[in-house]
Parts: structure tokens; C-alpha cells; sequence
């Protein structure tokens, strides 16, 4: 009697956490704005604006770029991701490759809120050629003017960084090298989670961004690493200029690109990172 009790109640329990659980997914992929699997395509399987990837030789000759990858050094890496297919950038990328982050990211001057999510495999140390690197960064003119990033630094060992930075006109307005400013606009991790053939997970949140309530924060593999708050800089786009910048200097395999139209919570990160088979397995 007790043992089939016991049974009973287990089996409650494991329905509730399922139908919690689904019901937590199924209102994420209610918020999600653009997602790219990679999975036999480049072009994005959910966008709200254009769902193309674009190339161009640099990203000083943008208004020249063409619809697919145009780099022979960036393909499709078939059976190399996190579960089907990857963005694979086989040596340090110097052109423009971009989705184009009019609507796919809900820009807003007024209050702007969001996510990003994305996968990433390679050894920092080993794979990334001298220099710095950006494997993402999404703004409508530089990375330091109105933009939001990850980077590799150039240390070594190599640390990853958040980059929050505002209207360069504001917040550095005579484009100087101030370390002090720097700093305060970024989120530094020392001893990053990336290794050979490891996927590591990162996530970029941001809060009330154009409001005096601005946070972003950074989290890697489902734990949180920092925030940058108590800043507040304008982030003032032409908005259809928006890009997702994708690689820029990167070597290694990137996958499961998605943007989110809230400010996902430390539990929403967290099941996001423990998806076995990534977000396509929202829309099935």
C-alpha cells in the first residue's frame, strides 16, 4: 500500500515538473525574434525582419554586401554542431558576414530589453590567430559606438569580455584611451569555460537599455558572470543599419544564433543550456 502510494505520488511530482517545464519552453519560443540553426541552411529559420545571411568584403563596404557566405573560409560544417550542423570559420575572418538585425532584434530609442543566445567550439588559446576577436557584435556602425559584443582579448591566456558601449559621442567623445570608462562598460571573465571540442554556451541580456535602468549581463554555460549596470549610455541606432555581426576575427565552430524579444531570467538561461538537442526542439 505505502510502495503504491509512494508511486503515486512520484508520478505527480515527474507530471508537474514536465508540464512545467514544457510550459516554461513553449513561452520561450513564444519570445524568440530570430533563430538560426545552421542546420543545411544559412538563412535563419525564424526572423521577424530578413532572415538572410549577408557577405561583404569588410565591414567598410557593407552597402555592397550579397545575400549568402562568400568566403571560402566559412562554411556550413555538416554534422559539426551542437546537434546537426555549424557556422564553421576555418581561419581568422577579415570580411562582413552579418544578419541583418532590423526587427530580429527589437531596437527600440525609447526602452529596448532582449537576449541573445548562442554556442561556441574552440580552444581560445590554441585556435584564434594574434589579436583580438569578435565572435559577435550587433550595432549599426562600430564596436564602440552604440554596440553590444563578446570578445576574445589578445592575453594570455586569453579572457572573454561583454562589451556594453554606448554613443561613443557620449560616453567618449574625444575617442581616447580611457581604461577607466573601458572597464566600467564591460564584464571580464579570466578563466573562461572553452575548450577543444567543447560547446560552451554564452547568453548576452539586456535591460531598459536607453533608459536610466540599463543592465547587461553575461552568463556562460547556464552561470552568470556579470552585469554592467549604473552606466545608462544612449545607444542611438539608424535602425535599418542594424547589423549581427558574426566573426570577426574568429577561428572555430559557432552554432543555435537566437534572439530573444525579453530579458531572459537566470532559470530561462539555465534550461536554454540544458536543452539536449538545442532550440529547435521548441518547435517541435
Amino acid at each position: 500500500m505505502k510502495t503504491t502510494m509512494l508511486l503515486s505520488v512520484s508520478s505527480v511530482i515527474f507530471f508537474l515538473i514536465t508540464n512545467i517545464s514544457f510550459s516554461q519552453n513553449k513561452q520561450l519560443k513564444d519570445h524568440i525574434l530570430f533563430y538560426s540553426s545552421f542546420d543545411g541552411k544559412l538563412s535563419a529559420d525564424v526572423s521577424v525582419g530578413d532572415a538572410m545571411i549577408y557577405t561583404a568584403e569588410n565591414y567598410k563596404k557593407v552597402a555592397n554586401a550579397k545575400p549568402g557566405l562568400h568566403n571560402p573560409n566559412v562554411v556550413l560544417a555538416k554534422n559539426k554542431g551542437l546537434t546537426g550542423d555549424a557556422l564553421h570559420f576555418k581561419k581568422a575572418n577579415t570580411s562582413a558576414i552579418f544578419y541583418k538585425a532590423y526587427k530580429n532584434v527589437g531596437y527600440s530609442s525609447k526602452s529596448w530589453s532582449g537576449t541573445v543566445s548562442f554556442w561556441l567550439q574552440l580552444d581560445p588559446n590554441k585556435d584564434l590567430a594574434p589579436g583580438y576577436c569578435d565572435p559577435i557584435c550587433i550595432t549599426d556602425v562600430r564596436y564602440n559606438d552604440a554596440a553590444l559584443w563578446v570578445d576574445f582579448t589578445d592575453d594570455n591566456p586569453r579572457q572573454f569580455r561583454l562589451g556594453a558601449m554606448g554613443d561613443l559621442e557620449v560616453w567618449n567623445p574625444e575617442n581616447k584611451n580611457d581604461e577607466t570608462k573601458w572597464k566600467k562598460r564591460t564584464v571580464t571573465v579570466k578563466y573562461p569555460p572553452f575548450k577543444s571540442g567543447k560547446w560552451t554556451h554564452i547568453v548576452i541580456t539586456y535591460s531598459e537599455v536607453n533608459t536610466n535602468k540599463s543592465a547587461c549581463k553575461l552568463y556562460l554555460d547556464g552561470q552568470f558572470k556579470g552585469v554592467i549596470k549604473d552606466v545608462n549610455d544612449p545607444f542611438t541606432w539608424e535602425a535599418e543599419k542594424g547589423k549581427i555581426m558574426l566573426g570577426l576575427g574568429y577561428i572555430g565552430l559557432m552554432d543555435e544564433l537566437a534572439v530573444f524579444n525579453k530579458t531572459l531570467d537566470y532559470k530561462e538561461v539555465k534550461s536554454i543550456f540544458e536543452l539536449k538537442n538545442g532550440l529547435k526542439t521548441l518547435f517541435k
